[in-house]
Order: C-alpha cells, then sequence, then structure tokens
C-alpha cells in the first residue's frame, strides 16, 4: 500500500489552495461540528455553525437578492452558471480528490461526481435561453392564450453525504438561470466539500460582476435544527431535500402546512432483474457496479437482484466469485473499487441487516468488516445473500439498508418478479437484463416497473443528468436534474390577451350591462 498524507493535511492542502482561510477550520467553544474522514476515522476539522438567528438573517439576505435576481434576463443568469462551470472545469482534480477524502469515493468516482457539476452547469447554461411557455388554443375570436414562467423565489437546499457536491448542482444551476437565489445545507457529514464549492461559487460570482445580489448563493454549516430553520421559514418558497424517508416524512407536514413546494428525494430499494435471454457478460458488469460502487452508498444502489431459475446457480457463482475478488481499500490507492462506509453506525446497520437476513434463512456471503486503517475506519467486504424461494421477501428485504448488501432470489415467471420488484414502499430504480424485445417493452410500459427510473440492459445506478432523476412512493415524487425538471424552480402563470374590440365570455356565457 501507498504511503499517504493524513487526512486532514491533503484536505487542508487543497482547501487552501482553493483560497480558504484554514483558521475557519478550526473553531472551538460550543456551537461547532466536527469533520471526520471515513478513511480513517480522522478529525479532519471543526467548524463554526449558524443559529436559527444567522439562518434568518441569510434568508432574509436571499429573499432581498431574489428581488434583484428575478429582473435580469435569463440567459444573463446563464452567464453566471456559465462561469461557474468553468471554475469546475479548472479545479476538477482537487474537488474530486476531496471528495474521495471526505466521502469515501473511489478516485474515478470522485471526479465523476465533479464532472457530473459540470455536466449540469452546460445544460442550464442551454436551458437559460429555452425557459419556454405554451401558446394554446383559444375558443374566443381576436384572443390568445399563453402560459408564462417567471422565477419563483428563495431555494432552499439540504444534500447528503454520499453525493456531497453534486445533487447541489443539480438544483443550484437549474435554480440559478431560472431566478433563484439558492441556500445550501451540506451534509454535517461532509462539511469540507460544500465549504470547497463555495469558494468556487463566489470566484464566479466575482468575475460575474455587479449584476450579482449579496446573498444570491449561501451557505448553511450545521446540523438538524439549521435544515428545519429552512423548511419552517415563509421565505423559502421551494425545499429541495435528499435522504431518508424517515426525513421525507418529517420534512413534507412541515412544508405543507406553509404550502410550499418541494423537491424530496428520498429512500430506493432498487431491484433488477436477470432475463434467461440476458447477455450475462453485461449482467455481470452491470449488477456489480451497480451493487458495490460506492460501498452500496448510492440512492441508486442496486440492493434486490432477481435472477430466473434457468441461468440462476451459474449467473450467481459467477458473481460471488466478482464479490470476493474486488480490492476493498483506501480509495486514494488506484485499484480500490470499494472504499468505507461512512461511519461506525452505517457498519452496524450493515451487520444487524446481515442478522436479521440470516434468521430469516438467507445465506450470507461476505459482508465482514475488512482491516484497512484502524478502528475508527470502517471498511467491508460487499454482502451477496442468497434468499430461499420459500423466504419470500423478508422485511429485511423490503427495507433499505444503506451498505453494500445484494439480496439474491430467484423466479420463474417475469409477471411475479416484476410484482415483487415494486412490492416495495420506495420506488427510484429499476432494470432488467434481457435481450427479448417483448420482456423489455414490457418492463418499461404502464404494467411494468413502477420506478421513476426503469432501464433495459443497463444497472439501476449511475444516471446521467440529461433526463430527470427521482422516483414514487416513499422516494418522495421529486425530479431533479434534467428534462423539464427546471419548471420546479418557476412559477407558472397562465395570461389570455383580447386583441380585439368586443368581449366575447369563455363557456358561451352572456353577461350584458
Amino acid at each position: 500500500m501507498a504511503q499517504h498524507d493524513s487526512v486532514s493535511a491533503e484536505a487542508g492542502a487543497i482547501l487552501g489552495e482553493l483560497g480558504i482561510d484554514l483558521s475557519l477550520l478550526r473553531a472551538d467553544g460550543d456551537g461547532t461540528i466536527s469533520a471526520r474522514s471515513p478513511l480513517t476515522g480522522e478529525i479532519t476539522a471543526r467548524l463554526a455553525t449558524e443559529t436559527r438567528d444567522t439562518v434568518n438573517a441569510k434568508i432574509e439576505r436571499a429573499h432581498r437578492a431574489f428581488l434583484e435576481w428575478r429582473l435580469l434576463p435569463a440567459p444573463r443568469r446563464g452567464e453566471l452558471v456559465r462561469l461557474l462551470g468553468e471554475e469546475l472545469r479548472a479545479h476538477k482534480d482537487a474537488l474530486g480528490r476531496l471528495v474521495t477524502l471526505e466521502a469515501g469515493k473511489i478516485g474515478s468516482e470522485g471526479l465523476g461526481e465533479v464532472q457530473e457539476m459540470i455536466d449540469i452547469c452546460d445544460f442550464a447554461v442551454g436551458l437559460s435561453r429555452q425557459l419556454y411557455g405554451l401558446t394554446i388554443a383559444t375558443e374566443r375570436p381576436s384572443h390568445r392564450m399563453m402560459e408564462s414562467w417567471h422565477p419563483l423565489g428563495v431555494v432552499g437546499i439540504i444534500s447528503a453525504f454520499n453525493f456531497p457536491v453534486a445533487v447541489w448542482c443539480w438544483n443550484a444551476a437549474l435554480a440559478l438561470v431560472c431566478g433563484d437565489p439558492v441556500l445550501w445545507k451540506p451534509s454535517e457529514k461532509t462539511p469540507l466539500t460544500a465549504i470547497a464549492v463555495q469558494a468556487l461559487v463566489e470566484r464566479a460570482i466575482a468575475r460575474f460582476g455587479a449584476d450579482a445580489p449579496e446573498g444570491l448563493a449561501q451557505l448553511l454549516i450545521g446540523g438538524r435544527e439549521i435544515g428545519e430553520a429552512l423548511v419552517d421559514h415563509p421565505k423559502v418558497a421551494l425545499l429541495s431535500a435528499t435522504g431518508s424517508t424517515a426525513m421525507g416524512r418529517a420534512v413534507a407536514p412541515r412544508l405543507a402546512t406553509r404550502f410550499a413546494r418541494q423537491i424530496l428525494e428520498l429512500g430506493g430499494n432498487n431491484a433488477a432483474i436477470v432475463a434467461p435471454s440476458a447477455d450475462l457478460d453485461l449482467a455481470l458488469r452491470g449488477v456489480a457496479f451497480a451493487a458495490m460502487g460506492t460501498a452500496g452508498q448510492r440512492c441508486t444502489t442496486l440492493r434486490r437482484l432477481f435472477v430466473h431459475e434457468s441461468v440462476h446457480d451459474a449467473f450467481v457463482a459467477r458473481l460471488k466469485a466478482a464479490y470476493a475478488s474486488v480490492k476493498v481499500g483506501d480509495p486514494r490507492e488506484g485499484d480500490t473499487l470499494v472504499g468505507p462506509l461512512i461511519d461506525r453506525a452505517a457498519f452496524e446497520g450493515m451487520q444487524a441487516a446481515l442478522a436479521e437476513a440470516r434468521a430469516a434463512g438467507g445465506v450470507v456471503s461476505g459482508g465482514e468488516r475488512v482491516e484497512v486503517a484502524g478502528e475508527a475506519a470502517f471498511y467491508v467486504r460487499p454482502a451477496l445473500v442468497d434468499i430461499p424461494q420459500s423466504a419470500g421477501q423478508p422485511d429485511v428485504v423490503r427495507r433499505e439498508t444503506f451498505a453494500p448488501i445484494l439480496y439474491v432470489m430467484r423466479y420463474r415467471e417475469l409477471s411475479d418478479a416484476i410484482a415483487q420488484q415494486n412490492d416495495v414502499g420506495a420506488g427510484l430504480s429499476s432494470s432488467i437484463f434481457t435481450l427479448n424485445m417483448r420482456e423489455a417493452e414490457l418492463f418499461v410500459s404502464a404494467q411494468g416497473s413502477d420506478c421513476g427510473i426503469a432501464n433495459i440492459n443497463i444497472g439501476p445506478s449511475g444516471a446521467e443528468i440529461g433526463g430527470a432523476f427521482g422516483g414514487e412512493k416513499e422516494t418522495g415524487g421529486g425530479r431533479e436534474s434534467g428534462s423539464d425538471s427546471w419548471r420546479a424552480y418557476m412559477r407558472r402563470a397562465t395570461n389570455t390577451v383580447n386583441y380585439g374590440t368586443s368581449l366575447p365570455l369563455a363557456q358561451g356565457v352572456v353577461f350584458e350591462v
């Protein structure tokens, strides 16, 4: 194993290169949080946190920024996002490395997350010239009916540790071109990447010039109470929150009490089906990445696998060999494929799930802790669990565990596999491996997968920015990133224009005065 500098030293060097005052990483006293790296478990920084009062002040500042920013033409707003994309390109390697240090992603995944930010900036810049409404046929002569889209207001963003920077950018890039200021509350597990991104945002704003009002993009460091302040404040027009289904159940009613808009990206107990006609080499690679990538800590991680009985034994044997062969280790090592779990709680949750699976009759391969960097870091070998047909889908299978556990079940009829796939609370992502056109088309039809993402011959993980990202049921129903997700960040007005000299009423109503 190569020798590396301490994580805190390397992270500090990256932040220093971005011009961040390193004394900010050494706060003391009350009102601080500690940042830890999952690579070693070491504390990398102690950061001062916001209070309710400072959060409220920043929200008011953002609202004042909204009153100015909404007046700027959208293509001009897009110029700011273009400049942000340039900053991200220039600092891709540094920011990608920081993602590895703080979230535990292997090098290519850390860089890939920054590339995702660059991609959504490119998308948003083009979008800034395409915020279009419809012209609608009207029954009244000499009238025109149309819809217009206008900036919505302050957007609050609560992001999770597993994609510490990309999900912010999905939201922020669109919100900014749509005319909305953004307030970002990152996960308390990954604050340093957020501080780094905020520094790049401020560089882009400085280059953009005086058209950017103060308070246009702000960062909020802190715990749950900071998120609650965003949820409850009447001047936060839209809240986009990524996290667990339990978090969504707590947040949604509070937003509903004040009729605020919400984008919720919650749990995802994702499944894949391997059909008799599948290209098994392709399926093996697709399943392996989807289930083991990011140490099983993606929203779209593959957690349930249904394999047709005719190919089950041969395919699962190959899959077990792949599980046993992948290198688990420090993600800074070039040949590592599986890095650490984020913390002790994730490890303990995984071990509890495996114990429950064994009690339900499951046969577990892998799942043991791997010694890499001492007792404070939690590396594990991904686990594959054979579930007997007689067990159906036990409760532990129907419940998402945010760790690299893949439950494998056999099926005979495709309709049964689809029914079992859909028979869970979450509805984020899904896939089928098949060369049978009828099976493929059935899977993506109304009687197929009930998820927001349904793929054919690729795994459920690794979405690109061009499509809308999100899911149904307990996943929350929100959509971010591409397609027409931008509409969530704007308000729609229907306009009817009478350019004639008479006043015909709709539906034939007569009202003469």
